[in-house]
């Protein structure tokens, strides 16, 4: 995997606090926030991934196993 160093500016109460949960997580703050972006990268490939199904499923429709077995009408089914 090739690595591409970035600079980020980052309020320095936050980026004290995060050095404090690498170590904590006995990790680096560079490590600790290369697993976050690839979690989010993840979640979002994931989350494309499902909308692009669920899109083709409501496109398709779905079969309920009725076929031309439907005898009774709306009217018959909300008839008061």
């Amino acid at each position: 995997m090739e690595y591409q160093n970035v600079t980020l500016s980052i309020p320095k109460d936050v980026l004290r606090k995060a050095k404090h949960l690498a170590i904590e997580r006995q990790t680096s703050l560079s490590g600790l926030l290369t697993g976050l972006l690839e979690r989010i990268v993840a979640e979002e490939d994931a989350y494309s991934k499902a909308r692009v199904r669920q899109t083709a499923f409501m496109a398709n429709g779905f079969d309920l196993g009725l076929e031309d077995d439907i005898c009774w009408a709306r009217e018959e089914l909300h008839a008061r």
